[in-house]
């Protein structure tokens, strides 16, 4: 009888009974089995925390085939995800179809490709205790916290808030940010920025002034700059000294979950969950043309930089064909992983280097593709040649004052020829320079004062987030995109464009937990926690024992915070706006309910008005005249639609601007996407352009 593999998901099934073949039968558990009941804690903390885990509602059907399966072959491998999580679906497996956990029956897959899932089958071995003991460790602190720490919450705030480990210092982080913003005093500084000719060159460049008498200067207000400037005027500019260098650029690592997760939010504006569905799908296997079900990417949860040899030599073979092999550094490229990090998988890397995106473009989804090229690009770049910029940085003598100006030139574009990393900040110093000598005479075309304001620092977006929380140690990578939608769903966070503001019920949900659970909230016990749990993962530390110790704090803690605030119930203020209430005159405030954010009297209960939230685009329909409103479906996607439908019928995913169309008069709506082309949705008008264009 054939041998049954059982995996998580139906993709990843499809792709390993390919490889495998008529011996095997592969099938789907589609993930956990069995949990910890929803209904109650489901821990015995008097007896070393013993789980009671029961069958996950839904799933009995599942489980019934799987039994059935079971007593047909006379082989089953367990080959779920190569995690933790992976490895406790393996030991609930185990044990539900009782089978014997010191046999050979646990194999992984780093990569779901033929070489790949032939290796693992070949290299059976016993599930990991000390990976499931780490994975029931966290999963039970977590319910701890969750189930005892939650409902104190509700007593003294409101009903139906969550508290997490992790999701509680990730607010905590957002909402520190948000008090350093609110105390930050912003001072004032001027610059006097210069635009020089020289002789050989039509092109301006810019210098910025630096020095005075050769000591640094601090310009502060206008009237310090417009005195600068009095002195500037009619000085000659002469170039003081000229130096030259060569910079070296290396590339960027292949990709971590973490840094994956960042550069997909910087460059492809994807939302941490979308990016970990798409590599998901790309690990399990996609139906490629020509190829069948095949894994594109490795395992896309690891924090490791590794690279096999294999694939070490697949990408020099192909960056050699397409490059040439100055292209290749003259000695492997090894990067270093960073402490703690768990080195069980690779990087995260595409299986076939020498499998370009364009190659697979037409059988993959919109995100499938953008991903597989970013990933595929990382890598390919990860493994190239620096790139090698000529430097020239010039002091340039005006009187007593010096300007300074540099900038560079690609002498060897190395990997950027391929791909160079997103940055959260846009980089400075990337003018070219002509060609500057010493005692040349330049040409002042204009000497300007610039008034700036010191910036407080700036919200965090998805992607600072993640990088703040791995910095510190908190989570893992399998954590930072549940953690956030986590925190976004239950109303502690918003966004504000690509930043993640904290709300009311986020600021005093915080404010509570620094006060009364000091440790929940804190950075540094958190990463101490994640520390401890990797320890039991290496078999160093006892779980039963590190649950006792948490334990013990945390059940004092709970008790005598409920003593601290015995009849005290908090109040989340509410957002006033400027919505005038027309029934009695008051300003309406906002308020968050079942189906989301409104608008409501504060004189509740004498008057009872409510509206609902209209977020206006400034645009008008182009079918009836009326107001065209920002609006979001009922799986959240933004769209934009007419303020009469449904009697109109208007809507667009297309964004509307603040310009006329020059042909009718409408307004015109600029394509979703990048680089979309603006047009005019008016029926018969038919006016459009290109972005580039507007």
């Amino acid at each position: 009888m054939a041998n049954l593999v059982i995996v998580e998901s139906p993709a990843k099934a499809k792709t390993i009974q390919k490889y495998l073949g008529d011996g095997y039968h592969v099938i789907a558990s589609m993930g956990h089995v069995i949990d910890l009941p929803k209904s109650k804690l489901g821990v015995d903390v008097e007896h070393d925390f013993a789980p009671h885990y029961i069958p996950i509602k839904g799933k009995e059907d599942i489980i019934k085939s799987l039994k059935t399966q079971a007593k047909k072959c006379d082989k089953i491998y367990l080959a779920t995800d190569p995690d933790r999580e992976g490895e406790a679906i393996s030991w609930h497996l185990c044990h539900m179809l009782g089978m014997s956990q010191e046999e050979d029956n646990r194999v992984t897959f780093n990569e779901i490709t033929k070489s790949g899932v032939l290796s693992g089958m070949a290299h059976p071995r016993t599930i990991d205790q000390d990976l499931v003991d780490a994975q029931q460790a966290r999963r039970i602190l977590d319910r701890i916290v969750g189930y005892q720490l939650s409902p104190f919450l509700w007593k003294k705030i409101k009903p139906g808030l969550s508290a997490g480990r992790v999701q509680s210092v990730a607010v905590r982080l957002i909402v520190d940010r948000e008090e350093q913003i609110s105390a930050f005093q912003s001072e004032e500084y001027w610059t006097i920025d210069a635009k020089l000719l020289a002789a050989s060159s039509k092109k301006a460049f810019e210098a910025r002034l630096a020095l005075k008498a050769g000591k640094k200067l601090e310009i502060k207000n206008k009237e310090e700059a417009d005195a600068i400037l009095a002195e500037l005027s009619g000085a000659e500019f002469v170039v003081d000294t000229v130096k030259t260098g060569v910079r070296r650029r290396t590339p960027a690592p292949p990709f971590t979950t973490s840094t994956l997760q960042q550069e997909a939010s910087r460059k492809l504006g994807f939302q941490a969950r979308r990016t970990m569905k798409a590599a998901q799908e790309l690990y399990e296997g996609v139906e490629v043309s020509g190829m069948g079900a095949v894994g594109l990417i490795t395992y896309m949860r690891t924090d490791s930089l590794r690279v096999s040899d294999e694939a070490y030599q697949a990408a020099c073979e192909y960056i050699t064909q397409q490059y040439g092999k100055n292209y290749l550094p003259a000695s492997r490229r090894v990067y270093k992983t960073k402490s703690g990090a768990q080195d069980a998988h690779e990087a995260i890397r595409p299986t076939m280097p020498a499998l370009a995106p364009a190659q697979v473009k037409a059988s993959l989804t919109a995100d499938q593709y953008k991903l597989y090229k970013l990933i595929w690009e990382r890598f390919i770049a990860s493994q190239m040649a620096n790139a090698l910029l000529d430097t020239v940085s010039a002091d340039i003598g005006a009187g007593a004052y010096t300007f300074k100006a540099s900038g560079y030139s690609v002498k060897f574009d190395g990997f950027t020829v391929l791909y160079i990393e997103g940055k959260d900040e846009e980089e400075s110093d990337t003018q070219t320079l002509p060609k500057l000598e010493e005692k040349m005479p330049l040409k002042p075309k204009s000497v300007e004062g610039n008034q700036h304001f010191t910036q407080p620092p700036a919200r965090y977006t998805e992607a600072s987030l993640i990088k703040a929380l791995e910095e510190n140690g908190i989570g893992r990578p399998s954590t930072y995109a549940p953690t956030i939608m986590t925190i976004l769903q239950r109303g502690y966070v918003e966004r504000e464009g690509k930043a993640l503001k904290p709300t009311a019920l986020g600021e005093i949900t915080t404010k509570l937990m620094k006060e009364q659970f000091k440790n929940i909230v804190d950075v540094k016990f958190t990463a101490g926690m994640e520390q401890e749990l990797d320890q039991i993962e290496e078999g160093q530390r006892d779980w039963v024992d590190t649950l006792r110790e948490f334990y013990t704090g945390f059940e004092k803690n709970l008790e005598t915070a409920t003593k601290n605030m015995e009849g005290v119930r908090l109040k989340v203020p509410d957002e006033e706006t400027d919505i005038v209430c027309e029934l009695c005159g008051r300003k309406m405030v906002i308020k968050t309910g079942r189906y989301g954010k409104f608008l409501a009297c504060p004189g509740f209960p004498e008057c009872r008005n409510t509206k609902k939230i209209v977020q206006e685009t400034g645009g008008l329909c182009p079918l009836c005249g009326g107001r065209v409103l920002a609006k979001k479906s009922k799986h959240g996607k933004g769209y934009y639609g007419c303020e009469h439908n449904p009697t109109c019928g208007f809507m667009t995913w297309d964004k509307p601007l603040t310009d006329r169309c020059p042909k009718c008069g409408s307004t015109l709506f600029r394509k979703a996407g990048r680089g979309g082309k603006i047009h005019c949705l008016k029926p018969d008008c038919g006016y459009e352009k290109g972005a580039d264009e507007a």
